[in-house]
């Protein structure tokens, strides 16, 4: 359970948020000033008033009178002017803050080992990084500030009316013990059902985000009816949970304004026996009227911004979650691995991606700089797994790799990754030109080298093709490219970055024959310049490796090269007697 949900009030989390606010110091020292100039300026207009009544209109002055008008319009004004300057303040000062808190949950979550992305929804991820910190920005907005400002002005309006006089005051005060209760009440209802509604929109935008990225298979298996009733039932979920908060806001502002009529009506029954026997004055009676209004008006408020700030904490301890997640790559390396040749070697290694589920089992192997390492075997056999841990996508439970005879952990973990070309059967493209999916924006790579290393590759001729070539849109994941293009152009990505270390997984298990000759014509020019590891289904893309080895349940069972595993009558003969029907 979170913090915050198991309090009514954690000041950690507040203080956290506002540990945010260090480099807008000057803006939120303006905007509590502003706050609480407000505060003080707001009881001199009901005084105005009174003064205004009871010696310029009970005694007619058309004069002074004309001057009281005045100087109250302008007093107005300036409260206005003063009012836009701090809510122009409080809002920049809460967007500025959760810019920087966004770029901080981007920069933790883009460092997160893939194990993290392997349990927890992209959808959920998504909230906390869009809706969840945007709630935050209402905390200054009209949270903390505003509160505050509520807090002083109730205090400021209480002592004026006290020291006008303590008889009305006590009457017109007479309803706040019933209000306070009201709203404590509320304010508890309020905070679960804010919690509420923040679950529901994770969930939903979990579902949503899921469903439409795999909408192919929705349709392909004809599951849109029982989708949408899965979709109807979580939306009905979130409207349920925003109807109950909207409930109670219905309940409690009726009994605010009925309460507020209390104190007004017995004000004007004590106060006009009291004219009828010259104690008060009229005026006096309509100014406390509007300090009647001033008191409930930031009360009714200060229920409603607290529930603000409730929310936004609510959000911020789910946001700090995430932040606080210990899960980011492990960096323990200095060593630079730019110049690295490329020699490969495991020792004894065993990985488990859940505690003694193991998928590697002792697993040993060395491949010589510049050679060509081939991985066979059933899939789920953790072949895979091996290409992943030499990325340190995940990190080895037990054992060691080496590159170069170094410790892999040993080296930059940047430097490690921009020394290795990956080339996978699931090739992602963003929505965007070839241009910038093959560079990544990389300023250091020109379109000359993009363009030579096409020709190279053997796909200049498909995108020659496209409209405006290089600058052709593929749209999200690649969507307007074949899977044979997808794959040239994750090739080419991989060329450019002069790759150490090339490593290609089942490139070639779902493309045509035709796709599948410039694949093997891009993986021969990438295998000559660098040590290369390959794995793939398809034997004949595999012949030539100088090492192959076959992999059953996480453990190698043979190696060798592929005339040497044919003399050996075992597993790789089995296999290539299957693909090439020679029983």
């Amino acid at each position: 359970m979170s913090k915050v949900a198991g309090k009514s009030f954690d000041y950690n989390v507040l203080l956290r948020i506002l540990s945010y606010v260090k480099p807008y110091r000057k803006v939120f020292f303006t905007t509590l000033s502003l706050t609480l100039f407000l505060a003080f300026l707001s009881p001199f207009r009901p005084w105005m008033v009174q003064y205004t009544i009871d010696n310029f209109v009970i005694i007619p002055n058309s004069i002074n009178l004309l001057k009281m008008v005045l100087l109250m319009t302008g007093l107005l004004f300036v409260e206005s002017i003063v009012q836009y300057m701090n809510v122009m303040l409080t809002n920049r000062l809460g967007q500025n803050v959760i810019m920087d808190m966004r770029t901080q949950l981007y920069k933790h979550i883009v460092n997160f080992r893939l194990t993290y992305f392997d349990t927890n929804a992209i959808g959920t991820l998504i909230t906390r990084t869009i809706s969840d910190i945007q709630t935050i920005a209402d905390v200054f907005s009209q949270g903390f500030l505003e509160i505050l400002g509520d807090i002083l002005k109730l205090l400021v309006i209480t002592v004026v009316m006290f020291s006008n006089d303590w008889r009305l005051s006590l009457v017109s005060l007479s309803t706040i013990p019933v209000l306070l209760i009201a709203t404590y009440i509320f304010k508890n209802a309020i905070k679960n059902s804010f919690q509420d509604v923040r679950t529901q929109v994770a969930r939903l935008n979990a579902f949503v985000q899921e469903h439409i990225t795999g909408m192919s298979i929705v349709q392909l298996f004809n599951r849109e009816k029982e989708e949408y009733s899965q979709f109807q039932q979580i939306n009905e979920k979130h409207k349920i949970a925003n109807i109950r908060s909207i409930w109670h806001y219905s309940v409690f502002f009726p009994v605010v304004e009925i309460l507020s009529a209390i104190s007004i009506g017995l004000l004007v029954w004590w106060g006009s026996k009291e004219i009828l026997h010259h104690t008060f004055t009229v005026g006096k009676i309509v100014a406390f009227i509007m300090y009647i209004n001033l008191l409930f008006r930031p009360i009714r408020q200060l229920a409603d911004r607290f529930n603000t700030l409730q929310m936004g904490m609510v959000s911020s301890e789910r946001v700090f979650t995430i932040i606080d997640t210990d899960n980011s790559n492990v960096n323990e390396g200095t060593l630079s691995a730019k110049k690295i040749k490329g020699e490969i070697e495991f020792k004894n290694v065993w990985f488990a991606y859940k505690k003694d589920e193991w998928v590697l089992k002792d697993i040993s192997f060395k491949i010589d700089q510049s050679k060509t390492l081939a991985l066979v075997g059933a899939t789920g056999s953790g072949k895979s797994t091996i290409i992943s841990l030499i990325n340190r996508f995940y990190e080895y439970d037990k054992g060691e790799i080496l590159i170069d005879g170094v410790n892999i952990r040993a080296y930059e973990l940047g430097s490690l990754r921009r020394s290795i070309g990956l080339v996978l059967q699931d090739v992602f493209l963003f929505s965007d030109s070839i241009m910038n999916n093959i560079t990544l924006n990389n300023k250091d790579i020109s379109e000359e080298e993009v363009k030579q290393a096409t020709k190279n590759i053997g796909a200049n001729s498909f995108i020659d093709k496209l409209p405006n070539g290089f600058n052709y849109n593929v749209m999200e994941r690649g969507a307007m490219l074949s899977v044979g293009q997808r794959q040239l152009i994750s090739f080419i990505r991989a060329f450019v970055y002069k790759p150490r270390i090339f490593m290609l997984d089942e490139a070639t298990s779902s493309i045509d024959t035709e796709s599948e000759l410039l694949i093997q014509k891009a993986t021969d020019t990438l295998t000559k310049q660098c040590t290369s590891i390959v794995v793939a289904h398809r034997l004949t893309t595999i012949q030539k490796a100088d090492t192959i080895l076959v992999v059953d349940d996480g453990k190698i069972i043979e190696s060798g090269n592929h005339s040497e595993l044919l003399e050996k009558n075992g597993a790789y003969k089995k296999l290539y007697e299957l693909q090439f029907d020679k029983v």
